[in-house]
């Protein structure tokens, strides 16, 4: 019996950014279409916009479909359900409400249909933060936002960030740098860290993950030095956490652990604030990275990068990190679908009594 393709939503993102670009780049490689079922949430018009200007620059067309159900799609094409106006005019590389609006119709859509089970996973273009925000998308990232729509605890959700050689989670996310330290609790250490450990080994069938904890202040705080954060909060989170079984480490200075390459001895490395990590993630590999949102029942992956605007609309965006968020998706799927194909009939504990296991047998008596 054949497999079943994963069909993956993919939302557009701002249409005045690179998103329709990078989609429209990776499924001119009609190889794409042997892994997944394609589902863009956006507009037949602008799709069409775009694949001419792909088309000038001696691109292959993508074959698309209209599809008024996600349940319709078919294999082999891009399918568009059209959810925002085919009147709403594309201006590569500006800010515009308008936009903003479309980008948050699409990413609602796609949502709506993931909840409903008529997609497996979704894949997001590039937002505008600016464009989007409104009194409905009132969120400071596509992370923020789903998690309200799927979280069922708490916490609910981690942002982490892929690519060749590093896995690396945030305990704090998209806030001011002012604000980070009151976000650095024992607590919040603790919680990140059994996400984490819990995704490395279900999403990314790592049997038992080694996590890399980095301290907040330089040098780690240089024994009290220049900071106690790393010996009264950060140590005894990675303890606590060690208790429940996750194999965490450090907290390491994030600058040796970095320019000593140690990270490669690691399967994940949990950052205290967003540019700690992304910074160095970036300068290892700035167009294959991928964002996935871990701890959450559905899976979402995105490319690790925003809108850039100022290439939009000129057929110079690489489509390098959309795809792989693709592939991501994708593996990340098998892995869980494996995960509880594996742990659905657990073996039931069994008890022996053993109390007489210690008594000798003396065979120089006679019956």
């Amino acid at each position: 019996m054949e497999e079943k393709l994963i069909k993956i939503g993919i939302t557009q993102g701002d249409c005045n950014g690179i998103g329709y670009e990078i989609i429209l780049k990776t499924f001119s490689d009609s190889r794409m279409f042997e892994l997944c079922t394609p589902v863009l949430y956006g507009s037949t018009k602008i799709t069409s916009y775009y694949n001419k200007i792909l088309e000038s620059a001696e691109c292959e067309p993508v074959p698309t479909h209209l599809v008024a159900d996600a349940q319709r799609a078919v294999n082999e094409k891009l399918n568009v359900y059209r959810c925002v106006d085919d009147n709403l005019i594309v201006e590569p590389g500006k800010l515009s409400p308008e936009a903003g609006k479309a980008a948050f119709l699409s990413l609602e859509a796609a949502v709506a249909d993931l909840k409903k089970g008529s997609i497996d996973g979704i894949l997001t273009a590039p937002i505008s933060k600016h464009s989007i925000h409104s009194e409905e998308f009132n969120f400071p990232g596509h992370t923020e936002y789903l998690e309200s729509k799927f979280g069922d605890s708490s916490p609910k959700s981690l942002m982490v960030l892929i690519n060749s050689m590093l896995r690396i989670a945030f305990v704090t996310g998209h806030i001011p740098l002012g604000e980070v330290k009151k976000h650095i609790t024992k607590k919040a250490i603790f919680d990140k860290l059994l996400i984490f450990s819990r995704s490395l080994h279900q999403d990314f069938a790592i049997p038992r993950p080694r996590i890399a904890v980095l301290s907040l202040n330089p040098h780690a705080g240089d024994k009290g030095l220049i900071g106690d954060e790393e010996a009264t909060i950060i140590s005894p989170a990675i303890e606590e956490a060690s208790g429940k079984g996750v194999l965490a480490f450090g907290p390491y200075a994030a600058d040796g652990f970095f320019g000593s390459r140690t990270y490669l001895q690691f399967d994940g490395i949990l950052a205290m604030y967003h540019d700690q990590g992304l910074a160095p993630f970036k300068a290892l590999d700035m167009d294959g990275g991928v964002n996935f949102t871990a701890g959450l029942p559905v899976i979402r992956t995105s490319p690790a990068h925003g809108t850039a605007f100022d290439i939009a609309g000129k057929n110079l965006a690489n489509e390098n990190s959309f795809r792989q968020a693709l592939y991501t998706l994708i593996d990340i799927s098998r892995n869980r679908k494996s995960y509880r194909e594996a742990t659905a009939n657990p073996l039931t504990k069994q008890y022996y009594d053993r109390s007489g296991d210690s008594e000798k047998l003396d065979l120089t008596k006679e019956e």
